[in-house]
């Protein structure tokens, strides 16, 4: 086991970002997941106090590090195509003020990646509606609310299109959330950063042929 009295904070941070990237991008890891498993691998069974741990950003600058070096040849279109799946089932659920998020959206995703959006609407109930209507069969959970006010019901459901027979079908998450939730949500970090984009911002990415970050 290491001993962490022999190493510095910075030094076992950077290591633990590394392993935890590439658990995330070769094995679809959750931050959180990845992080401990990390940290185990580096430092071994020891208590991690939080000087030792690295944050988010810096695992996110590792996974694309990782996908860069690795995955250069594969990644890019595997993001393309969410991000196509991402706006495809934007323009159908247009009436629930749509909006997309985390992996697809910031640029990190990969073949075990799913679409996460966020709808906002008057009666989030009616979203549920029109997914049964377009027959739909979704499962219900719930997501922690993005401003840390309990959960919100999340609507998942497998999706392929119908133009891809043969591929794998992609988890579609939709978390439904009231509009007032809406204000203040899409406001740009100290880095300048959002953490949610709606329709017109995704389809943009798309026809620049963007593959990098939209929040860089």
């Amino acid at each position: 086991m290491v001993r962490k009295s022999h190493f510095d904070p910075q030094r076992v941070r950077e290591e633990i970002a590394i392993a935890a990237a590439r658990m995330i991008a070769e094995d679809g890891l959750d931050y959180a997941t990845a992080k401990r498993k990390a940290a185990r691998q580096v430092v071994g069974e020891s208590r991690v106090a939080g000087e030792w741990l690295p944050d988010n950003d810096q695992i996110e600058a590792e996974i694309r590090e990782y996908q860069s070096l690795f995955q250069g040849d594969s990644q890019p279109a595997l993001l393309r195509r969410l991000r196509v799946i991402a706006v495809d089932w934007m323009e159908r659920l247009a009436p629930f003020n749509p909006y997309l998020t985390g992996a697809v959206l910031g640029g990190t995703a990969g073949e075990h990646s799913d679409v996460h959006l966020q709808v906002f609407c008057d009666n989030p109930k009616e979203v549920a509606i029109h997914l049964l209507n377009a027959n739909v069969q979704y499962d219900v959970s719930e997501t922690r609310h993005f401003a840390g006010r309990g959960y919100v019901e999340t609507l998942s459901f497998l999706w392929r299109p119908p133009d891809e027979r043969d591929a794998e079908p992609v988890g579609i998450h939709v978390a439904l959330y009231e509009t007032d939730d809406l204000r203040g949500a899409v406001r740009a970090d100290a880095r300048g950063r959002t953490a949610r984009a709606n329709l017109q911002a995704v389809q943009a990415l798309l026809d620049d042929g963007a593959i990098t970050s939209f929040t860089n």
